[in-house]
Formats: structure tokens, C-alpha cells, sequence
């Protein structure tokens, strides 16, 4: 029987974040990132962090070639756990005649939103969020004992601390409807540092206002072509781009479809390389440890452009949250999730 899982993971940017759309637009900047449609709320695209992820894999085995769009260079793809989890492509010729083997990954990797967005105020940083996003998380936002369980007027906020004068969250002044909520992270991410460093600093807004603090907020570069022969900037070669700032929380979903139930872990579960020698950060048990491994990477070597420029790279927050399906628990004991 095919095994279904859903692992839910915390991630926080360390550097702004540039996932573009591919081209020029007139507005405010001339490089845009990708955005929801309906909500125009940045976001990393699923499609980024499946290539990052497979990538960085593919490397850590030490079979580059897993990597690609095709798997030719790979002997046996079916024996490569980075193939297994993320699907391949393998083209055979016999006389005149080209096949091709080709198999469906077991894993779905699915957007990365934004979660708690970073501001500045007259009280300092501050993180924002809606209380849809916060408890589509699995954070419970209370006042005392009891839930929070109306979001805040269009103009108002509430606050993780004790505040009752308005706050400005960059050019926008809201009034205070409640502080000191408590916002409680689920089991396997509250005792981490990074949600530690900013739980008394949330500020929830409304879905209407959202938006518009996020858009207005984003970090926004200018950059300028060099001459390679002068060492000098080209004219007319100046252009602006934005990106999701540094220490944005953002939440994404990994489900596993192990309609094979074949993982070859023959190597990769003894902790080592297709080359036999050790696999970096432990062994790989099945197709979400060769997920979490590249994601993993990212904190290095990051997703998206501009890396070379100081931009792209991701920290995963604690554990994920795992879930299997057709089980009540949404959240198991933390020792229960592999690391």
C-alpha cells in the first residue's frame, strides 16, 4: 500500500530572497518578483525549491548528474535515491529505435508563504501577520486563556506585547485593539532561537491591510552593469529589483506519494555516497531525508537569483511537522520526526 506523509516546516530567511518573474515590467521596480495572483502576497514558488533541493541532493550523493532534466548519465536512475524521490527520465536506443523510461517523483514540494513579515516601527522590528496565516500554521493566538478568534478592524492591530499608543508599521499608522496576546509556536518549533528572538515582537493586522504592509515593505536594490574592459559601470545599464527581506518566517508543505514503495537505500541508508564515501549530515532513510538534506543546503548555498550578490539563502526553523495520512495527530512528539 502507497505511504502518504506531510511534512509542514518553519523556514526563515538569513538573506533577502529574489525569486523572479522572469522579465522587465513598468512600475516601481524593474525586476518583480513572483507573486500570489489574487492576493499580490510574495512567495517562493514550489518549483524553486524542488530544483534547489534536487540540485543540492543530487551533489551531496555525489551524482551531479541526477540533477538534470534528463538522466542519462545515470547507469541505474531506479537505484539512485535523488531519481527515486524526485522522478527521472531515461532515454535507451536499440538500432533505429529511441525509448524512454520515465517515472513521476514521490514527492510534492508546494509554495513557501510568507508567514511573519519583518517591519520597521517607532518600538523597533516587528513581525506582522493575519491570524488566518498564523493559525493555518498551527500557532494559537490567545488573549489569556481564552483563543483569539476574530481578527482585528481594517485600521487596527494586535499586539505580543504590552502597548496602548498607535504604531506606525513603515508608513502606515495603526491604533492598538488588544496587547499582550500570547502567540504560542506548535511542540516542535517554540523553544527554537529564531522564534524565541521575535514571539514578543508579533503585531496581527487584518487580511485587507496585509497586503499592502508587505508590498510596501520589501527590500528594494539598485544595481548597474560593470564594463569588464574599463572596470567602470556601463551606461544606461542601471536597473532596480526587489526581494522578500532577511529573517521573513515563511511556512511550506512536503506530502509523499510513495506509490513505489522501492526507496534504494542500499548506500544512502548506511550514510554513504554513491562513491562510498561519508554522505554529509547523516543517512537518508527515504525519500523526505533526501528532501530535508537538500532543503538543508540552502542555508549555504540559498535558491533563487541574485545569489552571487548576497542574496537567496534559507534556514529551515526546527523540525517539520510531520503528519500521516488517515492518523487524528497533527503533530507528533518531536523525538518521533527524524532530524
Amino acid at each position: 500500500m502507497a505511504t502518504y506523509k506531510r511534512q509542514r516546516y518553519l523556514l526563515m530567511t538569513t538573506d533577502p530572497v529574489h525569486i523572479g518573474t522572469g522579465g522587465y515590467r513598468l512600475g516601481r521596480v524593474d525586476l518583480s518578483i513572483v507573486r500570489e495572483p489574487g492576493t499580490r502576497i510574495p512567495k517562493i514558488p514550489g518549483t524553486s525549491l524542488h530544483g534547489a533541493a534536487r540540485s543540492y541532493a543530487a551533489q551531496l550523493y555525489e551524482t551531479p548528474e541526477a540533477a538534470g532534466q534528463s538522466q542519462d548519465g545515470i547507469e541505474n536512475p531506479a537505484k539512485n535515491p535523488v531519481c527515486y524521490t524526485f522522478g527521472y527520465i531515461k532515454k535507451s536506443k536499440s538500432g533505429d529505435e529511441e525509448k524512454a523510461i520515465a517515472y513521476s517523483g514521490v514527492v510534492n514540494i508546494f509554495d513557501a508563504h510568507i508567514l511573519l513579515f519583518p517591519v520597521h516601527s517607532m518600538a523597533g522590528p516587528v513581525w506582522v501577520s493575519t491570524l488566518g496565516r498564523m493559525k493555518d500554521a498551527g500557532f494559537a493566538v490567545k488573549k489569556g486563556d481564552t483563543e483569539v478568534s476574530a481578527e482585528p478592524e481594517t485600521g487596527k492591530a494586535f499586539l505580543s506585547w504590552k502597548r496602548s499608543e498607535a504604531l506606525n508599521l513603515g508608513w502606515l499608522m495603526v491604533d492598538v485593539e488588544q496587547s499582550e496576546l500570547t502567540v504560542e509556536a506548535p511542540t516542535n518549533w517554540q523553544n527554537e532561537q529564531q522564534w524565541q528572538a521575535v514571539k514578543d515582537r508579533v503585531v496581527i493586522v487584518s487580511e485587507t491591510l496585509f497586503s499592502h504592509i508587505v508590498n510596501s515593505n520589501l527590500e528594494v536594490r539598485t544595481s548597474v552593469a560593470i564594463d569588464p574592459v574599463r572596470g567602470a559601470a556601463e551606461d544606461k545599464a542601471l536597473f532596480t529589483y526587489e526581494a522578500i527581506p532577511r529573517s521573513t518566517f515563511l511556512t511550506m508543505e512536503v506530502v509523499l506519494d510513495d506509490y513505489r514503495e522501492a526507496f534504494p537505500a542500499d548506500k544512502c541508508g548506511n550514510g554513504k555516497t554513491d562513491k562510498n564515501n561519508p554522505l554529509p549530515g547523516g543517512k537518508w532513510e527515504g525519500p523526505l531525508d533526501v528532501v530535508k538534506a537538500g532543503l538543508r543546503m540552502m542555508e549555504w548555498l540559498g535558491v533563487g537569483g541574485m545569489s552571487t550578490r548576497g542574496f537567496g539563502r534559507i534556514a529551515i526553523v526546527g523540525k517539520p511537522i510531520e503528519e500521516e495520512y488517515g492518523k487524528s495527530s497533527s503533530e507528533p512528539n518531536p523525538e518521533e520526526v527524524s532530524s
